[in-house]
């Protein structure tokens, strides 16, 4: 039985501020990645109703079941902002695994029953998860410039998150609502990958949405132009990092 787990995070910002901060915040992760091999190379960034936006990258959690020499992953993603859908996929595993992840940004505090709109037999399946980004236990290595217990943002006045009850009382307020659904058809280890691969979308969501948050003088007051130029700049300094890393290499063997 494929496992399909809905993500709820609620977050210290409107939805149309998300937008902005989400692509702020993966253009900047992108190119800390890519020292370690696991950047993004964005091949083609597009609305959601012209051609995908595809892109190649080798994310830690599942590289971490790979055998050696199979880093390549596939990931298409359509973006119709405030609904956003992507698809991961591997050539060297084939069809027997699929990553799909779909989103709706929502302006309410986690309590919409079906944001995205799913039928009868995936709200069976559906198993609803809330994540606090202020809880230290959902992520793996605590960074005290990362958490939203101690960041009080200077250009809006937002945080820092210390009440039990800020889900609940902090405005404005928005809700990520994340549909995973993993496929792992490999006989004998579908339900353990399938548990380990959920645990490890958790993990990455919490740690995200934490940085987000913590990141909001940074991405707070920016166009989308202003950000798009950010991205184009970020993908040609990728570029750069990797033909530097392919060239020493090279010259090592």
């Amino acid at each position: 039985m494929v496992l399909v787990k809905e993500y709820r995070i609620i977050n210290n910002c409107t939805v149309d501020e998300y937008r902005i901060a989400q692509l702020y915040a993966v253009a900047k992760m992108s190119m800390n990645e890519t020292g370690s091999g696991e950047g993004v190379e964005v091949i083609a960034n597009e609305p959601y109703d012209n051609e995908k936006g595809k892109g190649h990258r080798v994310p830690s959690w599942i590289a971490a079941f790979l055998p050696k020499g199979a880093f390549e992953m596939h990931e298409e993603a359509w973006n119709a902002y405030p609904h956003c859908l992507t698809v991961m996929t591997s050539p060297f595993i084939g069809s027997i695994f699929k990553v799909v992840t779909e989103t709706m940004h929502v302006g309410d505090r986690g309590d919409t029953e079906n944001a995205l709109n799913l039928d009868a037999k995936v709200l069976g399946q559906r198993v609803i998860d809330d994540i606090d980004v202020t809880n230290d236990k959902e992520i793996g290595a605590y960074k005290e410039s990362e958490d939203p217990k101690l960041y009080k943002s200077a250009k809006t006045g937002r945080g820092p998150l210390t009440a039990e009850d800020w889900r609940k009382t902090c405005d404005p307020c928005m809700t990520c609502y994340k549909l995973v659904t993993v496929e792992f058809s490999w006989w004998g280890f579908q339900t353990a990958m399938e548990r380990y691969i959920q645990s490890m979308m958790r993990g990455m969501f919490a740690l995200f949405h934490r940085q987000l948050f913590c990141d909001t003088d940074g991405w707070y007051g920016m166009t989308i132009e202003e950000l798009r130029a950010m991205e184009d700049e970020t993908a040609k300094k990728l570029i750069d990092k990797r033909n530097q890393e392919l060239a020493s290499k090279t010259e090592f063997n």
